[in-house]
């Protein structure tokens, strides 16, 4: 796992060695082992190429530098990543000719990319961003892994491209200036992130999951080389006699082969399902004890280390636990800004930033279980979403004037009811699936808000784009896939753990494993009210009934309590205050009520609130106007 950024840049005057060296420097938390630069300039010197390379080393110690080039150096390339299949393509390369210089998975990508060209990335397991420069053909050729674990963010402007693993990279490049892009703030306030290509950053775009960008005679083209199957009707197909043994099998192997490395690893331990399956069969491939890593709070009714301690006990795992408070976000929040380069969109990010930093006392990468309700059906949405159709038939005077009001003066602890009768109510589904995890609905948001009327790209819109006879779940899977994963959850795992030097690896997001899933009628899935059932089948041999029959919590930080206590007036401070930038975003009135609403305990807006701040901390982080 590292950090990477280069650029290709017209001749100026100012030094192209200084720009690559403080886009390397600004990332080193990405990668504090080692560093790496490669300069040139293209045959007619109307070009400076750079890449720059800052390591965290896990595998091939010794010999693991980078960039690593060919055997003449014609190719040169910079890494981000782990490729799990590496050996084996590495003995098939091998065969067709190609000679190896070091062990490591980097080296592998250059000679894939020597005899497949841009299909390389079709040989490649694993999650990676990397950047070949191929200087007989003066092309720069960028790719990303399928589903987006790794980050890879461009900037094209006054002739110059530059790419890196992180935002604040591409800001130490004089021509990029931070302003804000609008329309991004404008979906954020819905989403709770930035859904597609776009960030808020003005001119910043992210490379796309599954894509290849490439640079040639000053020009970028772009495609998409794989899509999650999930987009697809399902196609009738034998399934295997016994699919769960089957699966189990899969998701064995995709642990196991995540746990090749040549420094000490763990795994986070939540006590849920995910981690405790990832924990139990890593258990089965490990001679000496995992180690594992769970994070609690003071607030005892948010705390999940009970159900940790009870795998760690199963498995005699080498067990740490983490006690944070409100104090530990006030201390950290800001600084988690900078390392996200983007508001904190998750109240979790800080524990799971705080986990990092005492796991990295004792390993350099762990295995977490992220990525299973996405693949599986996890969530409580993906119960409730099959309801759509029949909801929507119900009359609108009585679901309008008699269920939703009722539902809504329901107290707190029935949210998730008073959440799927907002969002089943909803016709379209670019309305329905990002409400049923963000902040506000489109009509919400244009009451709250000054901004817009701003329209969603076509590239954007591509999640919600399925077979027209595909099942609702397998509908709001896809979108799950391809932007509430990509574009935040996966985004914050890999800061939250790359700014403690830590890497992260996610079984669950192997594509194959993912593939198998898809190829499974959906009551593998989701059936009645379970949810991911395939998993809990396969794990009733390993794990113990307490966790398997645990109701799902989700990893929860108390801010609707502090936010009427401790923090009511930093939260009042900081959107109301005359400091505060963002207000002028918002309708004073309804931001109002919305704060009066949440302090006095009559409706419960944490989730909307908590977007608001971090919007604020952003924009005060980079000191950007709108």
């Amino acid at each position: 796992m590292c950090g990477i950024a280069g650029f290709i840049r017209q001749n100026i005057n100012e030094d192209a060695s200084e720009v690559l060296r403080r886009m390397a420097a600004v990332i080193a938390h990405r990668g504090p082992d080692d560093e790496g630069f490669f300069e040139t300039v293209t045959r007619n010197q109307d070009y400076d190429v750079g890449l720059a390379h800052r390591r965290l080393s896990i595998i091939d110690l010794d010999s693991g530098h980078q960039p690593i080039g060919n055997e003449d150096g014609s190719i040169q390339i910079i890494f981000n990543g782990e490729v799990y299949n590496y050996q084996g393509l590495r003995k098939n390369l091998i065969e067709k000719g190609h000679r190896f210089r070091t062990n490591s998975d980097t080296e592998t990508i250059v000679h894939a990319y020597e005899e497949f060209g841009e299909h390389c990335v079709d040989h490649l397991w694993g999650m990676f961003a990397f950047a070949i420069w191929d200087s007989n053909r003066e092309k720069l050729f960028l790719a990303r892994d399928r589903f987006g674990k790794k980050p890879l963010f461009m900037y094209e402007g006054q002739g110059n491209f530059s790419f890196a693993s992180e935002i604040k990279s591409l800001l130490a490049c004089p021509e990029v200036q931070p302003r804000v892009n609008k329309q991004s703030v404008f979906h954020y306030l819905s989403y709770r992130y930035v859904p597609g290509s776009e960030t808020l950053f003005s001119g910043i775009n992210k490379l796309p999951p599954a894509s290849v960008a490439v640079w040639e005679k000053g020009r970028i083209r772009q495609h998409c080389y794989y899509c999650p199957p999930d987009r697809f009707s399902l196609q009738g197909g034998s399934l295997p006699d016994d699919p769960v043994a089957a699966f189990l099998a899969s998701l064995d192997e995709a642990v196991k082969m995540r746990m090749v490395s040549d420094v000490p690893f763990g795994a986070f331990l939540s006590g849920g399902i995910d981690s405790s399956a990832v924990v139990g069969l890593m258990s089965r491939h490990s001679s000496l004890p995992v180690k594992t890593f769970s994070v609690g709070f003071d607030e005892q009714q948010y705390s999940e280390l009970s159900y940790a301690e009870v795998i760690a006990k199963e498995f005699n795992t080498d067990h740490h636990e983490l006690i944070i408070s409100q104090d530990h976000l006030m201390d950290e929040l800001e600084d988690l800004i900078w390392f996200r380069d983007a508001p904190v969109a998750e109240p979790s990010d800080i524990p799971i930033y705080l986990l990092s930093k005492e796991a990295r006392k004792q390993v350099k990468m762990v295995l977490t279980g992220e990525g299973s309700d996405e693949i599986l059906g996890g969530y409580p949405k993906h119960v409730y979403e099959r309801y759509t159709r029949f909801y929507q038939r119900v009359p609108g005077g009585l679901r309008h004037r008699l269920i939703e009001p009722l539902v809504h003066a329901l107290p707190y602890k029935f949210r998730r009811a008073k959440t799927a009768i907002t969002n089943l109510g909803l016709v379209h589904a670019e309305e329905r699936l990002p409400r049923w995890f963000g902040a506000l609905s489109p009509a919400e948001r244009d009451h709250l808000t000054s901004l817009g009327p701003f329209h969603l790209t076509e590239q954007q819109k591509s999640s919600f784009k399925t077979d027209k006879d595909n099942s609702l779940l397998r509908k709001i899977l896809y979108f799950d896939q391809t932007s509430w994963l990509p574009d935040n959850l996966l985004e914050r795992g890999d800061r939250m753990t790359m700014a403690a030097s830590l890497e992260a690896r996610m079984p669950f997001m192997d594509h194959k494993l993912a593939e198998f899933a898809s190829s499974l009628p959906d009551f593998w899935r989701v059936k009645g009210q379970q949810t991911k059932r395939i998993l809990r089948e396969a794990m009733k041999q390993l794990l113990p009934e307490r966790i398997l029959q645990r109701p799902k919590v989700g990893f929860r930080v108390p801010v609707n309590v502090w936010f009427q206590g401790p923090m009511k007036e930093y939260l009042f401070d900081h959107l109301t205050g005359s400091d505060s930038v963002s207000r002028v975003y918002y309708h004073p009135e309804q931001l109002n009520k919305v704060l009066t609403e949440h302090v006095q305990g009559r409706q419960n807006h944490e989730k909307l609130l908590w977007t608001l701040l971090t919007l604020e901390l952003w924009h005060r982080r980079y000191s950007i106007t709108p």
